[in-house]
């Protein structure tokens, strides 16, 4: 079988190539926001065979097979690993057109030195020699952070977590990594969950405050916001469906919470209202710090109720909501700014219709000393492809300045999706590359090239601070 070399993958031209190999490809790794296991990081984790490493957990990979009618036993359910490596690498040559099939031979490339092109016929044999190579250290969980020359990773860490992993990861002194947690408070604000009174006494335990009402509430979460930066948070992160905006009085969002605490129900509009006012208070947190504020918005989460029954979240049953946001966040970012207390921030948002009026919303509020103290977020989820890498970046390139941008992040839970900063710099490469050989920018590979350093990891290392 012809194999499938990845050399020119993406770069268009020949000024792409080379302002992908002569300044790209050697940059460090900045991978702001992940949802990587610690624990694995911690404990130099070896994985067992390449299903566990590659196929478990997910979700872009489980999505292809069911669009293909895989049986689930083979996705999530109870085949052997091999039998599940066998059904995907049966279905890869089927997702042409589809980043997975990019990704799938980066990866394989990048982290067995495979090039071969992953089908049924090779299955067998691609299945023994990455089992083979995966007893060395150098593909351990930590060891694959020295492999990629990953400078930094942030995971998401709920607000009640204890930390132990990151301070064993720090204690150790092993790694060249810096390995920071991520500040995620969304039970916090989810006030209509089911859980959300259980929740309360979870945080109390970890803030060691009895919650009561409302400024039991905020002190709890100032005392775990200290705990988070004491053990190297830099960022915080909220993920929503819309983003809620209806300011509320002290008074009213204290009425709301007793509510809640009382086991009562909530509706909507206090819902809102609640979110707003806390929200308000955790930016005036973040600012304090000194912390990035990350708002990922528009997730419509479980939407086949029976498969979600059955697996629960995060299994492959999340979309895309459309829904109004120019009022809401122009409102909620000038809400922080009218004290002064707007943190840093990345806006990122799952319909890509929105990008032009984020980045006219974030034209608003910068400054402050802080170069891109606002910013556009990477093409999240399901736009993290070519098209909608582009569209991100010349949204941000037309309306703001990509000179700023803080770049890609990996946004995953495997520790095989590390050439996603590859394949993002091979289309920053190219996308420069054609405005050079079209006479948008001048043919000045060194002018152009230090900008993409900047993008690919140095804006990252200025602005967060880790």
């Amino acid at each position: 079988m012809i194999a499938f070399h990845t050399d020119k993958l993406l770069l268009t031209n020949n000024t792409a190539k080379t302002l992908f190999h002569e300044y790209a490809s050697q940059m460090p790794i900045y991978d702001y926001h992940s949802h990587l296991d610690q624990s694995k990081i911690a404990a130099g984790y070896q994985f067992s065979n390449i299903t566990e490493l590659w196929l478990n957990g997910d979700h872009y990979k489980w999505r292809a097979l069911r669009w293909l009618g895989v049986d689930e036993a083979y996705i999530t359910g109870a085949a052997s690993d091999k039998d599940k490596f066998l059904a995907w690498a049966k279905a890869v040559p089927k997702m042409a057109g589809n980043p997975l099939y990019h990704w799938t031979h980066l990866e394989l490339d990048r982290y067995f030195g495979i090039t071969d092109r992953l089908s049924e016929h090779n299955a067998e044999d691609i299945w023994n020699r990455c089992n083979e190579q995966l007893q060395h250290k150098s593909l351990s969980a930590s060891g694959i952070l020295d492999k990629f020359n990953v400078k930094v990773v942030c995971t998401t860490d709920d607000p009640v977590d204890s930390l132990n992993d990151h301070r064993a990861i720090r204690d150790q002194g092993k790694l060249s990594t810096k390995v920071a947690p991520t500040f995620r408070p969304d039970r916090i604000l989810d006030i209509q969950r089911a859980d959300f009174r259980d929740y309360m006494r979870q945080l109390a335990e970890a803030s060691r405050t009895e919650i009561n009402g409302l400024t039991d509430l905020l002190q709890a979460v100032a005392v775990r916001v200290q705990y988070f930066h004491e053990h190297g948070c830099r960022l915080s992160d909220h993920g929503m469906g819309e983003l809620p905006f209806a300011p509320a009085t002290e008074q009213e969002a204290s009425r709301i919470l007793k509510l809640a605490l009382a086991g009562e129900a909530v509706s909507k509009a206090e819902a809102e209202a609640y979110q707003t006012f806390i929200m308000l208070r955790l930016g005036e947190l973040y600012s304090k710090h000194g912390w990035t504020m990350q708002l990922h918005i528009g997730a419509i989460r479980n939407n086949n109720t029976r498969m979600s029954a059955l697996l629960g979240k995060d299994s492959g049953y999340d979309s895309i909501l459309d829904y109004h946001l120019a009022r809401s966040l122009n409102g909620l970012l000038n809400e922080m700014d009218k004290t002064d207390q707007l943190p840093k921030t990345i806006v990122y948002s799952l319909y890509p219709y929105q990008y032009e009026a984020i980045a006219t919303a974030i034209g608003n509020f910068q400054g402050g000393g802080v170069s891109g103290k606002l910013q556009l977020g990477a093409a999240w989820w399901f736009h993290d492809q070519k098209e909608g890498m582009l569209q991100q970046m010349k949204a941000l390139s037309s309306i703001g300045l990509i000179s700023t941008f803080v770049g890609m992040l990996t946004d995953s839970r495997s520790f095989m999706s590390f050439p996603r900063h590859e394949y993002f710099r091979r289309l920053l490469c190219s996308m420069f590359g054609t405005w050079m050989e079209e006479g948008e920018l001048p043919m000045d590979m060194e002018y152009a090239g230090e900008m993409i350093r900047d993008i690919c990891y140095r804006n990252a290392e200025a602005y967060f601070g880790i």
